[in-house]
């Protein structure tokens, strides 16, 4: 059987791991870091299929790439200063979608309000950057994603931002829903678009920071728009298009895992084209049934 050699970053450190070449699944599963991966990217599928599917339809999406960067600045900041990239990455991408909710809950206004936030995140993370060309390995992890090195104590940290961001989802959806589809209405009806807006995209931050463990802080658009764009293209219906959602996001991640540990090429890579993949059969099937 032959060997493969992986690079895999746990906690801000690099390590290789030789591991023999699969010829089967169950060789697949005898590994404790391929058990963390699909344990996280299900984790974390299923989070950004729900969440991106509202971000999809508030016209949010470049919310969604703009929390993705400032989660980048905030987890260099947090590795300069010895803590997991990951609590900074949470800290930094939940007080940036605070910020940009408070800032303007109309589509030009949120427009203004993410492009400022994101101009100041870049630049500090410019600055961190200039400290942190020692570190080139982590920066690759932080920008591409590293499911293959998730480490226990990550997933535990994962599966508690997944139900956090559920539950606050779950106790927001009515009005979410009725400032999403007629916000005049529900502004009349004393509804406030700016405290949805606030806390729909603080639990956006958090599923971003979620996301960015598997796919990295370039490619989170994969998890999190693509199957909930997807989801859009192929049902009208709410249930089924958050169902459709999250199952085509579960799968993505799992058969992209499923191809990096077979073939040794990057995750993200295989999640990316098969989230391209399932959009542009989306497309065709709707535009089949005009």
């Amino acid at each position: 059987m032959a060997t493969g050699i992986r690079m895999v970053t746990r906690m801000g450190k690099s390590m290789l791991i030789i591991t023999p070449q699969a010829t089967d699944t169950r060789t697949m599963f005898e590994y404790d870091f391929m058990v963390n991966a699909f344990a996280a990217s299900g984790i974390v599928a299923v989070l950004s299929g729900i969440v991106g599917y509202f971000l999809v339809m508030r016209g949010q999406t470049f919310a969604g790439h703009a929390l993705s960067h400032v989660g980048f600045t905030g987890a260099t900041g947090a590795v300069l200063i010895g803590v997991s990239p990951i609590w900074g990455m949470i800290g930094f991408t939940l007080a940036a979608g605070v910020g940009m909710g408070a800032l303007g809950e109309k589509l030009a206004g949120r427009d203004v309000a993410i492009g400022v936030v994101l101009s100041l995140a870049l630049g500090f993370g410019l600055l961190f950057l200039h400290f942190f060309t020692a570190y080139a390995t982590q920066v690759t992890a932080l920008l591409f994603g590293n499911v293959l090195g998730v480490s226990s104590s990550t997933l535990v940290v994962l599966a508690a931002l997944g139900v956090v961001s559920l539950v606050a989802l779950a106790a927001i959806m009515r009005p979410l829903l009725f400032a999403s589809l007629q916000p005049e209405l529900a502004e009349a009806k004393g509804v406030s678009l700016r405290l949805v807006s606030v806390l729909f995209l603080a639990i956006a931050a958090l599923a971003v920071a979620a996301c960015t463990q598997i796919v990295g802080v370039l490619l989170v658009f994969t998890l999190m728009v693509g199957p909930a764009a997807a989801a859009q293209n192929l049902s009208t219906r709410l249930s089924v298009g958050l169902v459709l959602a999250a199952l085509l996001a579960l799968a993505q991640a799992w058969i992209g895992v499923t191809l990096a540990f077979y073939t040794d090429w990057p995750t993200s890579f295989w999640i990316t084209l098969l989230a391209a993949l399932v959009y542009g059969v989306s497309l065709l099937a709707q535009h089949m049934r005009r």
